[in-house]
């Protein structure tokens, strides 16, 4: 049963102060779909509007697990979040639960302070690309591959021609680029706080506790104990979620007669991305 005091407005709860708690949960991408939503700045972005709105808010709470996924959409979350905390005057507390790797660590950055469980997954500050190659299954079952292109390069890196040198290279020289800008970040965001370490920025990952040592995090402990500890133990959290029915419409009219073809589009390019989504929570043994 709610005590008397949490039905009043919040202007007369006198000393009781409330952190809006935002969760930020999945692989970053962009895109996605009302079966399979994708962690990206337009699904971030109202959640985010909405927490850093609370006037009487002296902070806002960001809960992380993720295994990482697109640099820029991971890049546009965390500039949202520095540009809203700056705007509004509020400091940013990240809590990292199970993962916080790769992207997901560049979101953790823009915390002001950034909070580990001991055994969560910190780190992989890197850049990965991934493929396949079919050029041995195709010449089996007798199948042609025809391209046609206006320009030599359009079928760099295809997976159903064979690998090239300059293809491999040019991608590397990309994923060096990219590599740079994380890591200008994390240097910009953690300064003197990280260790000096040849390893920092190999790719590699490590518990919460060890990444504490190495100064990828601020702190041990969980979202609650510490907000209490720094506001007290009047402090209230509040969950800001997305508004109902933002993934999932109802479908009427002329819509509801290609619902089922919807449905089995959806669920094939979904065994697709989530075979992807498997592969990278898999690198980190989650």
């Amino acid at each position: 049963m709610a005590s008397i005091t949490s039905l009043l407005p919040r202007r007369f709860r006198k000393n009781e102060v409330t952190i809006p708690v935002i969760r930020l949960q999945g692989v970053i991408m962009s895109g996605g779909s009302q079966f399979r939503p994708a962690l990206n700045l337009a699904t971030v972005s109202p959640l985010l509007n909405k927490a850093f709105s609370d006037k009487k808010a002296p902070a806002v709470a960001i809960s992380i697990n993720s295994p990482g996924g697109s640099p820029v959409q991971s890049r546009l979350i965390f500039q949202r979040i520095r540009d809203l905390a700056e705007e509004e005057d509020k400091k940013v507390f990240v809590f990292v639960e199970d993962l916080a790797a790769s992207g997901g660590y560049m979101i953790a950055i823009a915390g002001d302070e950034i909070i580990a469980d001991p055994s969560s997954i910190v780190g992989s500050i890197g850049v990965v690309s991934a493929g396949f190659g079919f050029t041995e299954m195709i010449k089996k079952i007798g199948v042609q591959r025809r391209v046609y292109t206006s320009g030599k390069n359009k079928v760099s890196l295809d997976p159903f021609q064979a690998e090239k040198k300059a293809d491999v290279d040019h991608l590397k020289t990309l994923q060096e680029d990219v590599h740079k800008v994380f890591i200008d970040m994390v240097k910009q965001r953690r300064g003197a706080k990280l260790a000096d370490n040849d390893d920092l920025f190999t790719g590699l990952f490590w518990s919460g506790q060890k990444g504490q040592e190495l100064g990828l995090v601020d702190g041990l402990g969980d979202m609650r104990s510490f907000l209490k500890d720094r506001y007290g133990d009047k402090m209230k959290m509040r969950l800001i979620t997305m508004p109902r029915g933002l993934f999932g419409r109802r479908v009427t009219g002329a819509a509801a007669g290609d619902w089922s073809s919807r449905v089995a589009g959806a669920a094939a390019a979904g065994l697709v991305d989530a075979a992807e989504e498997r592969a990278l929570w898999g690198r980190f043994g989650l």
